[in-house]
């Protein structure tokens, strides 16, 4: 997995204050994206084990509340292996923080997958540029759903929540 880069703290990509790992890759190629040069699974550099311990270690602040994973897309197949790794990883040692997860696919395409196990919170579908709305907190366009994953595998339905 390639990855973008590695911000140590933001407001405007979940709840709180977050670290986020923006990656590489990305098949949905939405029609006036805001970060184009993630498409390409080769952009930026190569993600290792020194930047994974990087988050980790950005992430063991009392006034973070979490990790945010965009891109790109996390959940693009070239992505999924290395996502999982983190994930599991930030979970076993955060236990009290959240993740957020932005993708192109929607829920009901990934709601299976082993990475969800892991994530709190998902911010699904492809950004729709005809459907553009910068009132909405933490996504691009009305179609997209911020998705409480776990309510929404406890319920056997999908939750989702506005904040």
């Amino acid at each position: 997995m390639n990855y973008i880069k590695i911000e140590a703290s933001s407001l405007s990509n979940g709840s709180g204050w977050r670290v986020v790992l923006w990656v590489s890759g990305c098949n949905h190629c939405c029609e006036n994206c805001q970060n184009p040069e993630t498409w390409d699974i080769n952009a930026g550099k190569e993600y290792t084990e020194e930047q994974k311990q990087k988050i980790m270690e950005l992430l063991n602040h009392n006034y973070i509340n979490g990790l945010t994973l965009s891109g790109g897309d996390p959940l693009h197949p070239h992505n999924r292996e290395a996502i999982l790794d983190l994930v599991k990883e930030v979970k076993n040692t955060y236990s009290d923080k959240d993740i957020w997860l932005y993708t192109g696919y929607e829920y009901e395409q990934i709601q299976d997958l082993a990475i969800l196990d892991y994530v709190d919170y998902v911010v699904d579908g492809p950004y729709v540029d005809s459907l553009r709305d910068v009132s909405l907190a933490f996504k691009g366009s009305s179609n997209q759903r911020i998705i409480d994953v776990k309510k929404s595998k406890a319920e056997n339905k999908i939750i989702s929540v506005e904040l």
